[in-house]
Parts: structure tokens; C-alpha cells; sequence
């Protein structure tokens, strides 16, 4: 499945520009977010995205056809959100603890 392909519309292609060094986005790296409606670790993850105007796109593992299957093709299990970052699947919280503000902020070029 192509994920820019098969989202619910969710790009933000208008975040593409940070003022001048605000932030570390070089607005060239693909970001696809797999959640679903009812996921609190998805929701904040799009907070933390959008607050940090990282442009994405969101892919709901309920609406979009085979979208569960792709996540579970990827990391052995149903376990969302999971962020695909330049085609690198990447877990962004840890059950039970929560979402990894620190890790997410450096994989995403947030901290230099």
C-alpha cells in the first residue's frame, strides 16, 4: 500500500516552511502516521506532530483498506501509532508509559 496513496487527506503540506531556523524539519523528510479514532498514544501523537508543524500524513488502520494488515506486515503485531519517518517504521511511545517526546524530538531534527 502506498500510504501517500491510501490516507484519510491528513498531509499538511502548508507546514512545510519553519520560520528561518525555528526549527529542524528540512522539508524534504515523509512522515506517515498509522492510528485510528479511538487510540489516546495516536491523538497524542498528531498533537505532537502538529505542534512541532511536522507535515504528515494519517493513515486509520479502521477506514483504510489493508492499512492494519500493513502495520502488522511491519512490526509483527496491531499496535498503533506507529510513524513511518523517510520509510523507517518507528514506535513513538512505549505502552503504559507513553509517548517518547525526547526520542521523537531527535529523530525528527527538533533538537540540534
Amino acid at each position: 500500500m502506498r500510504p501517500d496513496v491510501a490516507a484519510e487527506g491528513r498531509s499538511r503540506p502548508e507546514l512545510l516552511s519553519c520560520a528561518a531556523g525555528s526549527c529542524g524539519y528540512d522539508g524534504e523528510m515523509t512522515v506517515v502516521l498509522y492510528s485510528a479514532p479511538w487510540c489516546r498514544d495516536c491523538r497524542e501523537a498528531k498533537r505532537f506532530l502538529e505542534k512541532n508543524n511536522i507535515p504528515f500524513t494519517e493513515i486509520d488502520i479502521e477506514s483504510v483498506p489493508g492499512a492494519a494488515a500493513e502495520v502488522i506486515r511491519h512490526v509483527g503485531k496491531r499496535a498503533i501509532p506507529q510513524l513511518v519517518i523517510d520509510g523507517e517504521w518507528v514506535q513513538p511511545y512505549v505502552p503504559g508509559k507513553g509517548f517518547l517526546y525526547e526520542e521523537m524530538s531527535e529523530r525528527l531534527g527538533l533538537v540540534r
